[in-house]
């Protein structure tokens, strides 16, 4: 599978790219009173209005630092009218799109809880990298449209 790896904060993460449309630059987004911390804003992209959430605020409490290298990744998801729809997550240093065996990404053996979008962990470099299950996510904001992973298998599984 195709996974693209990037940080928040020093910590690396991937998560699958079979769902992601564009990792974009990052741009100026428009702030939305009374949302949680985690929601960045909202910018416009090609026409629509799409919503990012900050994924360092999100996992690790504390806002993306603003590099050269903070993107918005954007993923595409199904409403449960079927309609698409898009979510932009801001993440610091995207470096890379890379391709790794799914049987690589080894179970914490943990329950996650409160953060059950994250999965697996690949062993690379002497560094654990935490995978971040897209279709789980959206399970997380209570702000968002309702959102059909668009894999009917996955939800079954869920």
């Amino acid at each position: 599978m195709l996974v693209l790896f990037f940080y928040l904060g020093d910590v690396k993460y991937s998560i699958k790219c079979e769902k992601v449309r564009e990792v974009a630059p990052m741009v100026t987004l428009k702030k939305v009173p009374n949302t949680p911390e985690y929601f960045a804003g909202l910018f416009n992209y090609r026409g629509m209005v799409v919503p990012v959430v900050d994924l360092c605020q999100l996992i690790q409490g504390r806002p993306c630092e603003m590099r050269l290298s903070t993107r918005i990744i954007l993923v595409d998801y199904l409403k449960d009218d079927h309609t698409p729809y898009v979510l932009g997550l801001m993440a610091e240093r995207v470096t890379e799109a890379v391709r790794r065996s799914e049987d690589v990404f080894l179970s914490p053996g943990i329950n996650m809880g409160e953060a059950p979008y994250l999965g697996g962990i690949v062993m690379e470099e002497k560094m654990m990298i935490q995978h971040i299950d897209l279709d789980l996510l959206p399970e997380s904001f209570n702000f968002l449209p309702m959102l059909q992973n668009g894999l009917d298998n996955a939800q079954e599984q869920h």
